[in-house]
């Protein structure tokens, strides 16, 4: 009795049908006790409404009916006193504390807050609870399921578990938790195999099918949200079907509950992880359980239900009972039970809280929002807008104690009002795995993939099942990346596709074959121009060297020796000064053997025609007109490649597009007109040449040497006619040895075809080298 009484709804007898028989809950009676002990507490404090008393009202229930009769009875205590019409008697409630479970609570909460009585769950975590349109007075000390989802989704990614399976209780609090932890799940890319549903009233063959669809899975993971009642039913058939080796997360209902120590499945549920509320301790709580005996209540059936399940006695005197009477000298001071222990207060703490924010409003004259105070025990009271309370969870391990049974030792916290990368902090304290394992097990759909590797999801799969598929060439992927990425233009992936190195540069070098044969080709055709000028100079007196226009021959000599030096600049790394030298000098040195070539041929045409009486056309032809028309062929082209130098000039350059997998180092030409304007003008004295000579190829003398000049024209225009496709067509430094090729073929052409036949009658046939033989 009381001035204002709170009223309680709890279930001291829990039934599983098809299962197992009805049996008493030593959780629930303590929540009772708890609150009495509470009341009691506050009656005693001169601080807390003084002059004013609270009364309680403690219903048990059997079932949703009996806990919406209980609701409708605490609801419809207000009965009329005759001596003061209007006034409500002292047996109407305040409020309901109540109930451990999430869908009763739903269902009278929605019927009593029609009344205005608020409802204070130390247990109902549902986080539909907090739609204040539909429960505008509920309130509870424990936190939402919104924030245990949001917690459990980042435990499963701290230990990488991506593919988990999921079962629920079938009713608003296992539905609406498992859906809410599969939507954060899925936010940090976790896959959730297979989720099903079961409640403790199915028939056995639901849960049948679930555990071989657990036997079925690949996952390795099972979130549970449900209560003591439905676990310790589907793992004692996981037990019997020997289904081991899974790693079990739990929901707060569950995890922490002494019953599952008792139960043929508890092995299954060794090294499960949850989280749940924090531990505290309640100073002056076992004092009182312990003074507990059925005399201070003997009206109520609960305290005798609890006393025969505590001492397993009768306190009924029928012969029929199956108990032994009582003695009556039983006693909870030397008893250790579920009921007296309290080492590990959690949801029997809530109770506690829920007591003192009642009466902490009624001593302010304000509602519950307004409640902010700190219990004894240093834990601060207080609810937002929702009537949700602060979310602060201990991170708890199934693991066998010292006392031989198993109990949850604190692994890690969770605490919502830290930023979220602070949320979830783990302990020191070493994690017991499932199945005897060292260390976290592995459960993913499909192995992650190694660096060098992207996923390709397989079809008809969540996404956290693919295939790992080995990255282009030219693209990686690291640690930090899931989809290839190119390399920046100088660099290219290495073999294993996890990193960009450096491109190879390509030029046409010394230290590569085709360098070496190519200057090895040059330096040949050097040292025999070299040769031929020593020739020619030992016997410079001699009539063949004279009748061949000695001083162009020497002149045409030197220019091929440039030719074939000017060949070595195409050959090494392109530089600004290289790559401007090697066509330039290509122009200049072609033409002045062109020029020089072409004053040979013109010589042998005004020779023949000087033989004819009365003409005088070599006064018009001599040794200075020769110069000089060398001379002018020369500057001609000379002005064409400083025009080309001052305009757009050519600059190495890398590129990047002719090969993916490596740089070729090359000569921009620059101005491509410049560089086809020198090749032009090259060819166009090429061609006067070849038709001059050819014109006097059949001039009578044994050493006319026109025939000779239109053979090393022939050739020389067959190789630059040929090297223009040859050239556009090569690639990178292949170019280059495409144009050295041409550079020494058609000096060689020249070398050969004009100064070997008369070497050869130098050297070997001296009778023809005669002014009588001319």
């Amino acid at each position: 009795d009381g001035d204002l009484i709170i009223g309680g709804i709890f279930s001291f007898r829990t039934g599983q049908d098809y299962f197992t028989d009805t049996f008493f809950n030593f959780r629930e009676f303590k929540f009772a006790q708890t609150m009495i002990f509470a009341v009691n507490q506050i009656n005693k404090s001169p601080e807390m409404l003084p002059g004013v008393t609270l009364g309680y009202k403690i219903y048990d229930n059997c079932g949703t009916m009996d806990i919406l009769r209980a609701a409708l009875a605490l609801v419809s205590g207000l009965q009329e006193d005759p001596g003061d019409v209007g006034c409500p008697d002292t047996e109407a409630v305040r409020v309901i504390l109540g109930h451990s479970g999430s869908s009763p609570t739903i269902a009278f909460s929605q019927i009593v807050g029609r009344f205005h009585i608020p409802v204070i769950s130390h247990f109902a975590t549902c986080a539909c609870l907090s739609n204040r349109r539909e429960h505008p007075t509920f309130f509870r000390t424990i936190p939402s399921d919104y924030y245990q989802s949001k917690a459990l989704a980042k435990l499963v990614r701290h230990f990488g578990w991506t593919w988990i399976g999921a079962v629920a209780v079938d009713n608003e609090y296992g539905s609406d938790g498992i859906a809410a932890f599969i939507q954060a799940a899925e936010d940090y890319g976790v896959c959730v195999e297979y989720s099903e549903a079961f409640s403790s009233s199915d028939p056995p063959h639901v849960v049948q099918r679930i555990t071989e669809t657990i036997k079925q899975s690949t996952s390795k993971v099972i979130v549970a949200f449900m209560s003591h009642r439905e676990i310790k039913i589907l793992t004692s058939e996981l037990h019997k079907q020997n289904i081991t080796g899974l790693q079990w997360i739990g929901s707060d209902a569950w995890i922490t509950d002494p019953s599952l120590a008792d139960g043929e499945g508890h092995s299954v549920l060794l090294g499960s992880l949850g989280f749940t509320v924090p531990k505290a301790k309640i100073p002056g709580l076992e004092e009182h359980l312990r003074q507990l005996h059925p005399s201070q209540f003997p009206n109520s059936q609960f305290v005798k239900d609890f006393w025969e399940e505590a001492f397993d006695c009768s306190l009924n005197d029928t012969v029929n009972s199956e108990r032994r009477p009582c003695s009556g000298i039983e006693s909870l001071q030397t008893v250790e039970s579920q009921f007296t222990d309290v080492s590990e207060l959690r949801f029997t703490n809530n109770v506690y809280k829920s007591v003192f924010a009642v009466a902490h409003a009624l001593d302010i004259l304000q509602s519950l929002h307004r409640v902010n105070f700190t219990t004894v025990n240093g834990q601060r009271v207080y609810f937002d807008r929702n009537g949700d309370s602060p979310a602060r969870y201990e991170l708890v391990n199934l693991q066998i104690t010292t006392r031989g049974i198993m109990e949850g030792e604190t692994v890690g916290i969770y605490d919502a009002s830290f930023p979220d990368d602070q949320q979830f902090i783990m302990n020191n304290i070493s994690v017991v795995w499932a199945n005897g394992l060292l260390e976290a097990p592995v459960s993913e759909c499909s192995k992650k993939c190694l660096p060098g590797t992207y996923k390709l999801l397989q079809k008809g799969k969540p996404i956290c099942c693919h295939d790992c598929i080995p990255c282009p060439a030219g693209e990686i992927t690291n640690l930090t990346s899931l989809q290839c990425f190119k390399c920046p233009p100088e660099f290219w992936s290495n073999n294993q596709r996890d990193s960009c190195v450096p491109k190879p540069v390509e030029f046409l070098s010394y230290s590569e074959i085709l360098g070496m044969v190519l200057a090895m080709c040059s330096l040949l055709g050097i040292f025999l121009t070299t040769i031929a000028m020593l020739i020619f100079f030992t016997h410079k007196e001699t009539p063949i060297v004279r009748a061949n226009n000695s001083e162009l021959s020497f002149l045409l000599l030197v220019s091929l020796t440039l030719c074939f030096l000017c060949s070595l600049t195409f050959i090494g790394r392109p530089t600004e000064w290289s790559c401007m030298l090697r066509h330039t000098a290509f122009g200049m040195t072609f033409v002045l053997c062109i020029a020089c070539v072409l004053g040979k041929t013109m010589v042998v045409l005004i020779a023949f025609r000087a033989t004819r009486p009365g003409s005088n056309v070599m006064k018009w032809f001599g040794a200075a007109q020769q110069r000089l028309s060398v001379l002018a062929f020369t500057l001609i082209q000379v002005l064409i490649c400083l025009l080309w130098l001052t305009t757009s000039p050519p600059f190495p350059f890398m590129n990047f597009v002719l090969f993916e997998d490596r740089i070729v180092l090359q000569c921009d030409l620059g101005s491509a007109i410049g560089f086809y304007a020198v090749l032009g003008y090259i060819g166009f004295l090429a061609v006067l040449c070849f038709v001059l000579a050819f014109l006097a190829r059949k001039l009578p003398d044994n050493f006319n040497e026109a025939k000779f000049i239109t053979f090393s024209m022939l050739i020389f225009t067959s190789v630059w006619i040929t090297f223009i496709p040859a050239y556009v067509s090569s690639p990178g430094k292949l170019s280059d040895a495409v144009e050295i090729f041409a550079i020494l073929a058609s000096a060689y052409g020249v070398l050969f075809c004009i100064f070997l036949p008369k070497c050869w009658i130098i050297l070997f046939r001296p009778e023809q080298n005669t002014k009588k033989h001319i």
